[in-house]
């Protein structure tokens, strides 16, 4: 692990995001960008899996779809956040199904983040530099 980083010198540690999606041409092609940019990415295409993987991992950035199989982006929301309650900010959720009323309604009780299907590259950076930006500044107001 290296050490943390001090005022004006960039902290060069590599992010993990977990990556939940169903549809596996759409995470494998969004692993390979995010990996080009220096991400750690595990890949699963449900929230069973994603549960296996967050009991062993505290990862950096949660990206879930809503509708997948096996159980939903919202039942492994409520999940993550009963079991490890401080990953719930860390949550990017993506749908094509914006439309939904039961999708928007659980969107909004949480204060989601959410990137629209099909996303633009720069918008995901920006939405994943937002909660690495917010577990920052997390770390700093509890040191």
């Amino acid at each position: 692990m290296l050490p943390p980083a001090e005022d004006g010198v960039p902290d060069l540690e590599i992010k993990s995001i977990l990556l939940l999606d169903d549809d596996l041409v759409l995470a494998d092609t969004l692993r390979d960008l995010l990996e080009s940019r220096n991400f750690l990415v595990t890949v699963v295409s449900n929230g069973a899996e994603g549960l296996k993987q967050v009991i062993d991992t505290d990862f950096d950035v949660i990206m879930c779809d809503i509708m997948m199989p096996s159980m939903a982006g919202d039942m492994f929301y409520l999940a993550v956040q009963k079991m490890k309650p401080f990953l719930a900010e860390r949550f990017v959720f993506m749908t094509g199904f914006s439309g939904d009323p039961h999708v928007n309604k659980f969107l909004e009780s949480v204060n989601a983040l959410v990137l629209e299907k099909p996303a633009k590259l720069e918008d995901i950076i920006r939405m994943i530099s937002l909660v690495l930006h917010r577990n920052a500044r997390a770390r700093a107001t509890s040191n």
